[in-house]
């Protein structure tokens, strides 16, 4: 089958693309690992004046009624451009889980969380979002924010939390699955990001009278991202079409594969450089490895695709 964006999404794409490049974005990402958060927030704002939060919301609800196929279209322009903030908790899960105002409030741009133990102990940026939740004993409940926890990635605010009064909710499942899809598209996205500096960057340097682009041996590893990331898009796009958990948990395991060969062939290509905080680079590398392990782990998903496999026999 082939998967191939509508007119209409493909604008949608670039319209949000266009908004988030005009706001400075790496700027954010660096101030919202530093503590400042401001400019973050503005981000937000202008994220959600575009209708990401109230993707999957509907339209009677103040959202747009859209598909997980906008979904992952909006996540993976967020991803290319390493938005912080707790996106996927806010547009994804709880815009999924959440019923009744508490819903309205996602689709009119709110900053929420929610923790999702075992596969998200903590809560994304917990110190800034207005409502924090968590998972426990099988239902939504509101939360309190206990101490900060480190992360491999200085943007990825964790806390822990303790479950409070239940919420009304609905399919909590359902809305782990879209939480795994936006996670799927997001790291999609930042090894596209990566793929394209990269490319960039082998064109401009030069090493024995020679752009590194040109040897072969860094053609055929660009090449091999290249390839990854193509396998992982059909994938995403096809659990957006039909978000079973099967589906979406092999999208997950390719995408969090095909970044991860991205950041590591990204970072060898740039050499040194690579490493420093005060490259660019830095900011998709230490992404990607931390959505690798969020919202299920490779071995979580694998197990998920081999029992649902079995199950078929």
């Amino acid at each position: 089958m082939k998967f191939e964006l509508t007119s209409d999404q493909r604008d949608f794409m670039s319209a949000l693309d266009g908004q988030i490049a005009a706001a400075d974005p790496v700027a954010a990402n660096r101030a919202w690992g530093d503590g400042d958060t401001k400019p973050g927030e503005a981000l937000w704002e202008r994220i959600a004046e575009v209708g990401v939060s109230g993707l999957l919301v509907a339209e009677e609800d103040g959202g747009l009624g859209a598909t997980p196929i906008e979904l992952v279209c909006a996540f993976e322009v967020l991803g290319r451009h390493a938005v912080p903030g707790p996106w996927i908790e806010s547009a994804a899960y709880l815009a999924t889980a959440l019923t009744g105002p508490e819903r309205t409030a996602i689709a009119d741009g709110a900053v929420a969380t929610v923790a999702v133990p075992p596969h998200t102990p903590y809560a994304l940026d917990a110190d800034v979002a207005g409502e924090r939740y968590v998972v426990a004993d099988g239902a939504l409940k509101q939360a309190d924010v206990g101490d900060s926890v480190a992360s491999v990635d200085p943007t990825r605010r964790l806390f822990g939390v303790t479950s409070g009064a239940a919420v009304e909710h609905g399919d909590l499942d359902a809305a782990f699955d879209l939480a795994v899809l936006a996670a799927s598209a997001e790291l999609l996205g930042a090894g596209e990001r990566v793929l394209d500096d990269a490319v960039t960057y082998v064109k401009q340097r030069t090493q024995f009278g020679r752009t590194i682009g040109s040897y072969q041996a860094i053609k055929h590893q660009l090449a091999d991202v290249r390839i990854a990331l193509d396998f992982a898009r059909p994938l995403i796009h096809g659990a957006a079409m039909n978000p079973t958990p099967r589906a979406v948990s092999a999208a997950k395991i390719q995408s969090a594969e095909a970044a991860n060969l991205a950041a590591r062939i990204g970072l060898q290509v740039h050499g040194a450089i690579g490493y420093t905080a005060e490259y660019d680079l830095s900011r998709w590398l230490l992404r990607i490895r931390a959505l690798q392990t969020v919202w299920g782990t490779p071995a979580f998903h694998r197990e998920r695709v081999l029992t649902s496999l079995l199950a078929e026999r």
